[in-house]
């Protein structure tokens, strides 16, 4: 059996009191597209800064693609693509100047790799566009480039469609499953719940733990063990007031122009008599599906 791409045993990183990674567990194997899920300030960059060497543990060990993150740095940033949040892209350059230039870094001085590279994200036909005249979207497909001109079997994405429109966000996960098909093993950050969902297996954070690892429809099974009922209801504030306080009501919340309301004892017939005994009016309630929003604040609380 064939060692993981990427072994974390537990991993940790203080900065002074402050606990920023603690203790976390995980392996990624050859060809996944693992996600990496929390909102800001969980601790997913400062994991991936320590998988590529640019910070050292407090505690624990890690190994990408069989080298000591810590003792063998260079080996790994020689071996991974590694798209950061901010990509350093030069605004007065042209995007095949850009990529030719940090082709450079890496050794690569063939033109047609560059091109092709190009054609690989999708920016064939604007090799001579300035990157100060590009969309974020297609800044954000040159910075997918630059990681990826030196073919790395590993490509570390650290929330890459940020700032993005939905547009753009699905054309990027295109790509991301096109490279993932070519056999990179792909470790992506995001605080988007609904891009977890593309990923074969996602690690939620939170203040720096990993509180759970698995593929999407498992977390759901194992964490959301109740019903989901999707209540559409009118006024929405009083309902949502009067079902925060039912017994055996776990979550209730807000969800566009409706309630959605997870359980393990309340029942539809329940919700709907309480509603309508309040004069709630009532259009429908129907059963709806647990999604890793659901996971996640099921898990941080």
């Amino acid at each position: 059996m064939s060692l993981p791409v990427i072994y974390v045993e537990n991993l940790t990183r203080r900065f002074g009191d402050f606990v920023a990674v603690d203790h976390i567990n995980f392996e990624v194997n050859a060809g996944e597209v693992v996600g990496y899920l929390g909102p800001n300030g969980s601790g997913k960059t400062t994991t991936i800064r320590m998988l590529l060497g640019l910070l050292a543990p407090s505690e624990g060990e890690a190994t990408v693609l069989g080298y000591d993150v810590h003792r063998q740095s260079e080996e790994v940033r020689a071996r991974v693509g590694y798209m950061s949040q901010k990509f350093a892209i030069y605004d007065d350059l042209t995007t095949i100047e850009n990529l030719t230039f940090y082709g450079g870094v890496y050794g690569i001085t063939d033109k047609a790799r560059i091109l092709h590279t190009l054609e690989l994200v999708g920016l064939k036909g604007h090799e001579h566009t300035l990157t100060r005249a590009m969309s974020t979207g297609w800044r954000q497909r040159l910075s997918l480039g630059i990681a990826l001109v030196h073919e790395p079997k590993l490509l570390f994405l650290d929330e890459p469609t940020s700032g993005v429109d939905p547009t753009a966000r699905r054309a990027f996960w295109d790509l991301i499953y096109q490279l993932a098909e070519g056999g990179v093993t792909i470790f992506v950050t995001t605080h988007y719940m609904d891009e977890a969902e593309y990923c074969e297996r996602v690690g939620v954070m939170r203040d720096g733990k990993l509180l759970a690892m698995d593929t999407p429809t498992n977390l759901k099974r194992s964490i959301i063990t109740g019903d989901v009922w999707e209540v559409f209801a009118t006024p929405l504030e009083q309902g949502l007031e009067l079902l925060r306080e039912m017994n055996g009501v776990e979550r209730v919340g807000l969800a566009g122009d409706h309630l959605r309301v997870i359980s393990q004892k309340v029942k539809k017939e329940a919700l709907q008599s309480l509603l309508k005994k309040n004069k709630i009016q009532v259009e429908k309630i129907e059963r709806g599906e647990p999604t890793l929003e659901d996971v996640f604040l099921a898990l941080a609380r």
